[in-house]
């Protein structure tokens, strides 16, 4: 199985027309998604990479019966572009757009919360991926293998360089979410740490955090009461100075909570090992496993 995305998921791209939009749903397409449609307003009744393009979200959903979108939209216009795939009915989109201003997140999360009905994953975040069956993202989909390994993960870039180390040593996954570093993201680790909980498939998750924000602490508490599953972790960001200005816009420390040592501590007393160093992850994995094999 997988959480949120696989095989049957079938695709619209808004934006899927401009530079980033164009190149990333190419990616999409070779890798083998569904990709059913793209929304661009105006160039409704036109076709682009072999896809129709729509002038609205709630035409392409009615033409191509789509059920999931990726945007790829300018800032200024991305609260109203998750807002429309709402409205037409979509059960998961996945938010791409950095810089997407905290009030209108604010407004998208309450109309998202009202409905009830359609999961966000980012802004500012690389997408998802269930190997060999769907890439909602701009993540390099050759380094990702099938396997038991569950990922969520605040960075985009540790993410690669993780599962990269996971792969080459055999641990396939199952499912990959990159839930960004925005100070309002949709999707957080708590929802997807209770997916894969639930999912047959996922036999290990590692959970990837970084400096800032309190989500990995919220996490360990979920881990601590209700985790049947082993989990392990890394933390970037530990040898960051002191009053050091970091990049994401979630990195932010507050009341003693947010640092890398404090999230490293609520993860140790919820059991969970925290690697010093990505490279060590794919061994805490597979102790995982082989701990599981013997209980077995």
């Amino acid at each position: 199985m997988a959480i949120y995305v696989d095989r049957g998921t079938r695709v619209l791209v808004c934006g899927m027309t401009g530079r980033e939009g164009s190149f990333h749903t190419q990616q999409m397409i070779e890798y083998g998604t569904q990709v059913v449609a793209g929304v661009t307003p105006g160039k409704g009744g036109t076709e682009h990479l072999g896809r129709p393009i729509f002038d609205t979200v709630e035409d392409a959903v009615q033409a191509t019966g789509a059920n999931a979108a990726i945007l790829f939209v300018p800032p200024a216009f991305a609260a109203d572009s998750v807002l429309e795939c709402q409205a037409a009915g979509l059960g998961f989109v996945s938010l791409i757009t950095e810089g997407v201003p905290v009030q209108d997140m604010l407004r998208v999360h309450a109309r998202l919360k009202e409905t009830g009905r359609t999961t966000l994953l980012g802004g500012n975040c690389p997408g998802i991926i269930t190997p060999g069956q769907c890439k909602m993202g701009i993540m390099p989909g050759h380094i990702f293998a099938p396997g038991p390994v569950g990922m969520v993960s605040r960075s985009g870039t540790l993410t690669y360089e993780i599962v990269w180390e996971l792969t080459r040593a055999g641990l396939g996954q199952t499912t990959c979410v990159g839930i960004g570093g925005d100070p309002l993201p949709g999707l957080r680790f708590i929802e997807v740490l209770e997916k894969f909980n639930a999912d047959p498939e996922t036999k290990v998750v590692v959970m990837v955090g970084e400096i800032g924000g309190t989500d990995e602490e919220v996490g360990a508490a979920y881990i601590k009461a209700h985790m049947t599953k082993p989990v392990v972790s890394f933390i970037s960001g530990r040898t960051a100075p002191p009053g050091k200005r970091m990049g994401h816009a979630g990195a932010i420390i507050s009341g003693g909570k947010g640092t890398p040592q404090s999230k490293v501590a609520a993860l140790t007393d919820a059991g969970v090992p925290v690697a010093d160093k990505s490279s060590d992850i794919p061994g805490l994995v597979q102790a995982a496993l082989d701990r599981l094999a013997v209980a077995r």
